[in-house]
């Protein structure tokens, strides 16, 4: 068969996708790249519950298919259950993101004769497509997936499309009309979660004097997140001012994951940690100021041009780290509101 007669083929793509919110989301580059690549190629996509229904807002992907697996647990027998199960769909390449050997388990055991991914635990033989990689050359999380893509490791610069998330339309009515939320007056968006840890999340009452400031300036304020940031959410609404709390929404633990990406939606802007729904606003081209603590702009930074970065730089940061190593978060006890904001009103005009 030529080359050009290998295009035209449908060619069949089984993604493993990560466990992280953020990484799915940039994972949709990956996605993207391939589509640009094949004139025909199926794409089906294996993920974990967390992050399975962003493939619902990903038009690239063919089929999305539950790995109903907890994170960090092995379960040699269900993973062989699953791979087994796929071995029918004749696949003609897995390609594997995260690095761990688990993840590599279900592509080996559904038999798919081309398996991709990066050297990591301990996975040869499981891969028989290994790439080996340069930091230097690939700092960014986005270019190591879409690597990923093509045979060519060398020295050309590697493609990566922006995710761009799609929007229920239909969803996003029904949403605004049941939560009683009104889109006339420009909306903050507030995401202080960050499922990695305490060396990530700004403190509430800082994000408190964020939805004082805009709100005095004619705004309102949504404030997004999982059950898991509830707390945060009741901290930060309780802090406002009285006065402007009937402006300020916590729908925290409210909302399923793709009923906070159409909302976020109708943002007039977004302040954020580095977090999972950074990278949902960031997709959804939404302005942002992305405040860094432990992490860095350098290896998963908006993947947007309507982005400002709020950081320090400290000499002790970028950590890493899910507790601070020193005992003090200074990366994020001492960037105060008034330098955030100062970026924010810079960043979009001032509502009305």
């Amino acid at each position: 068969m030529s080359a050009s007669e290998n295009q035209k083929k449908q060619r069949k793509i089984l993604i493993i996708a990560p466990a992280w919110i953020g990484d799915m989301v940039m994972a949709q580059s990956l996605l993207i790249h391939l589509k640009e690549l094949y004139q025909s190629v199926c794409i089906d996509v294996v993920a974990p519950r967390a992050t399975l229904a962003l493939v619902d807002r990903m038009p690239q992907v063919d089929e999305g298919l539950l790995l109903d697996i907890g994170h960090g647990q092995l379960l040699l027998g269900d993973r062989y259950r699953v791979g087994k199960s796929l071995r029918q769909k004749r696949y003609d390449q897995a390609i594997v993101l995260p690095n761990s050997l688990k993840a590599a388990l279900i592509p080996w055991f559904a038999n798919i004769p081309v398996r991709t991914g990066w050297k990591g635990e301990f996975r040869y033989g499981l891969l028989n497509d290994l790439k080996y990689l340069d930091k230097n050359r690939l700092p960014l999380m986005v270019q190591r997936f879409c690597a990923l893509a093509t045979n060519d490791m060398g020295d050309q610069e590697v493609e990566t499309p922006r995710p761009a998330l799609s929007v229920d339309e239909d969803n996003l009515n029904r949403l605004l009309k049941s939560m009683n939320l009104d889109t006339r007056r420009p909306v903050l968006g507030l995401c202080p979660g960050a499922e990695y840890g305490v060396t990530k999340q700004w403190p509430a009452n800082y994000y408190a004097a964020i939805a004082d400031h805009y709100i005095n300036k004619g705004g309102q304020v949504w404030i997004f997140g999982s059950k898991g940031d509830a707390g945060v959410g009741a901290q930060i609404s309780n802090t406002v001012s009285a006065v402007n709390r009937n402006a300020c929404v916590d729908l925290t633990g409210k909302t399923a994951l793709v009923d906070v990406i159409d909302l976020i939606s109708q943002t007039t802007c977004v302040v954020t940690n580095d977090s999972g729904l950074m990278h949902v606003a960031a997709a959804l081209n939404r302005p942002l100021v992305v405040i860094y603590g432990s992490s860095s702009p350098e290896f998963t930074p908006p993947l947007t041009d309507s982005a400002a970065i709020a950081s320090l730089k400290l000499n002790c940061s970028p950590c890493f780290k899910r507790d601070c190593p020193l005992g003090h978060t200074n990366c994020l006890h001492q960037l105060y509101p008034q330098q955030v904001t100062k970026i924010l009103d810079g960043l979009i005009a001032e509502p009305n």
